[in-house]
């Protein structure tokens, strides 16, 4: 019976179109996949996308669909460019389907019967992009310590999960488990920033057991709010409809849903392939899988996951790549100029295994020229034409040998054992250059040589056939391991060598290769002026795409409608929270009268800032009561995308009562 091997993506949050960062994750597994299955195991690889939430819910109302419209369109796209890039998939999995629905909701009320999971409610500050509450000390410069972005207060009803009941138990699992968080660096942040109070901080792996052992250890793990009511784009709370169950509780899950896992009684697919061999996921989700999921899992009886992998981000030319800053690099976009199989390379290649990686269109223009087109495909061209050229298409194993054949034979010998240590510590570019280094002496061993000499000597054509047939199976090993990198190119070069595919324990036992007749170019070299064209065409198309939308755009009206709006300056004399509300109750002097106006602005200002503001006031709006209060008017605001309101103030000191015209 074959070993199992189960490994995972993170889902992809189905808010928009994930850009390369998000799909270099899963060309990265697909690597990892595809190498073990040539190894011989039972892989099983499953990636899908996170498909619940208030972003979710926003999204959808802003384009005036449903939510399951929405994400099925979005869940259609990621699928579309992962089968782009060739990401060979065993199951994509969505978390709207209903067999994880269903498994969702029995997970929540085991917890919650079990005491695991209370009811109460949460005050902090929320973000939304996130779906995250956060305290006002693990805020990081006043916003989001994970994405940077605003945040706002938030009172709600939620349930709650007791995270400190398996804080010492999970600080044992991490210390005495040195393999469950990769890179290893990653392991001391998760357990400073998330974990250990501050005086556990710097302490010793054995320092820390002995406090386990003791019942000494301090932890700043919180309770986690795992449910929310106000929204209602998600899994159902089935015993309390007012609560959707929170998004990383239901996402986190998938990982064992997915492969038949339920309460009531799971699977044989469950029992062979869990626990997961690996968690693929961005470093900037390593808490929830590190920490959060961990817990669920001990909670529910289960083992965890053998590891974690925490990969880097890929930047564009330095910086995190966001649709905001309009520097946002698509898979598909970079396949249409280069290839799948070069952004596939570009991306395996260039991502260092612990720290950040860099991607711009000259980069990936130098790389496709350097490594693909001048070592690899100019190799297999040269091969292929030679073997043509000089031996009719056929090099046979002859055993005339000659000093630089021992040397080269061993790199040959050597390459899939060098690539197999760095895949199993999962390290993929360095896995391609130990398969590029074979690429690197293969050139140097035709210079060595140098076979269009030995062809002009009829009694060295025993020789000459040997040098091409050592060049050949070069190829025919390195193309065989290729495959799990650059699948499709992989198959052109067996092709034009013609070699066969195969496993890589089975050695390449052959005595001859007849190769194609008319070798082609694997990769064309790309001159950079020649793609700008191409590449300024897809940025302008996405700045076409991700241009603000105002969603508040009205009918177009005339000159006389214009002029029934009576807008005055006015000054705040004075100002209070109207309670249980985001109101404030404001008093506008307007030239020689006052008005009570009630402005929803709480969230943005304070009464207290309120107060001496010069601001422009509709003054001819009929009254109307809003709680037990009469409003006269409307102080005009203007709010950014990001749903912030600024007050409108007059350029110069005018009068108060300044009509605008």
């Amino acid at each position: 019976m074959k070993e199992k091997f189960y490994l995972t993506t993170a889902i992809t949050y189905t808010s928009g179109k994930p850009h390369i960062g998000n799909s270099y994750e899963s060309i990265f597994s697909d690597a990892i996949a595809r190498f073990k299955r040539a190894q011989g195991y039972d892989v099983f690889f499953m990636t899908g996308t996170d498909e619940h939430g208030l972003k979710v819910e926003q999204k959808a109302a802003e384009k005036g669909v449903t939510c399951q419209a929405f994400v099925n369109e979005v869940a259609g796209e990621i699928k579309r460019i992962w089968d782009l890039m060739e990401v060979s998939y065993d199951k994509f999995i969505r978390t709207t389907d209903d067999y994880h629905v269903s498994a969702v909701q029995k997970i929540f009320k085991k917890l919650y019967a079990q005491g695991d999971i209370y009811k109460g409610s949460y005050k902090g500050m929320y973000c939304t992009p996130c779906e995250s509450f956060w305290t006002e000390s693990q805020l990081k410069d006043g916003k989001c310590p994970d994405c940077g972005r605003e945040v706002k207060p938030a009172v709600e009803e939620a349930y709650f999960f007791k995270m400190g009941k398996y804080a010492d138990r999970l600080i044992k699992h991490i210390v005495t488990h040195p393999q469950f968080i990769q890179p290893v660096s990653r392991k001391n942040e998760m357990m400073n920033n998330f974990l250990l109070a501050d005086e556990f901080i710097g302490k010793s792996d054995a320092e820390i057991l002995e406090a386990i052992e003791r019942g000494a250890l301090k932890t700043k793990l919180q309770d986690l709010c795992v449910s929310r009511s106000t929204f209602k784009w998600g899994v159902p709370v089935d015993f309390d409809d007012r609560h959707v169950v929170y998004v990383w509780l239901d996402a986190l899950t998938n990982y064992i849903t997915g492969v038949g896992y339920d309460p009531d009684g799971s699977d044989k697919n469950y029992k062979k392939y869990w626990p997961a061999n690996v968690h693929v996921i961005g470093k900037d989700i390593l808490r929830f899988h590190t920490v959060y999921w961990p817990i669920f899992l001990m909670a529910l009886g289960e083992e965890l996951p053998q590891c974690v992998f925490g990969h880097p981000w890929l930047l564009q030319g330095g910086d995190k790549m966001s649709k905001s800053k309009g520097n946002v690099m698509y898979a598909d976009d970079l396949a249409s100029v280069f290839g799948v199989d070069a952004v596939r390379y570009f991306v395996l290649h260039e991502m260092p295994y612990a720290d950040d990686g860099i991607i711009t269109w000259e980069l990936i223009c130098e790389r496709v020229n350097s490594d693909l087109a001048n070592v690899l495909g100019n190799l297999v061209k040269r091969t292929v034409s030679m073997t043509n050229q000089y031996l009719g298409g056929v090099a046979r194993r002859t055993g005339a040998k000659a000093d630089p054949d021992d040397d080269f034979e061993s790199t040959i010998g050597g390459v899939y054992s060098k690539v197999a240590a760095k895949m199993e510590e999962y390290k993929v570019a360095d896995a391609l250059d130990c398969l590029w280094s074979l690429f690197r002496r293969a050139n140097r061993y035709i210079d060595e040589t140098t076979p269009w000499l030995l062809a002009k000597d009829e009694s060295k054509k025993e020789r000459l056939s040997e040098v091409l047939f050592n060049l050949l199976r070069s190829l025919d090993i390195g193309a065989n391991i290729l495959k799990c990198f650059l699948p499709s190119s992989a198959e052109k070069i067996l092709k034009e060598t013609g070699a066969k595919s195969r496993d890589y324990k089975n050695e390449a036992c052959v005595n001859e290769y007849k190769v194609t007749s008319s070798p082609a170019t694997l990769f064309e070299r790309v001159k950079f002026e020649d793609i700008k064209p191409a590449i300024k065409q897809i940025e302008e198309k996405q700045r076409m795409e991700n241009a603000p939308v105002d969603e508040n755009t009205k009918p177009q009206i005339t000159i006389d409608d214009f002029a029934k709006i009576e807008m005055r300056v006015g000054t705040v004399i004075a100002c209070e929270p109207v309670k249980k509300s985001k109101l404030l109750h404001e008093t506008v002097r307007v030239g020689n009268k006052t008005l009570s106006i009630l402005s929803g602005i709480a969230n943005h200002y304070t009464a207290e800032e309120m107060v001496g503001k010069r601001v422009i006031v509709v003054c001819n709006l009929p009254p109307r009561e809003m709680k037990g209060l009469t409003s006269e008017g409307m102080i005009v605001c203007a709010e950014a995308p990001d749903g912030t309101l600024s007050i409108v103030s007059p350029e110069k000191d005018v009068p108060d009562g300044s009509l605008l015209s």
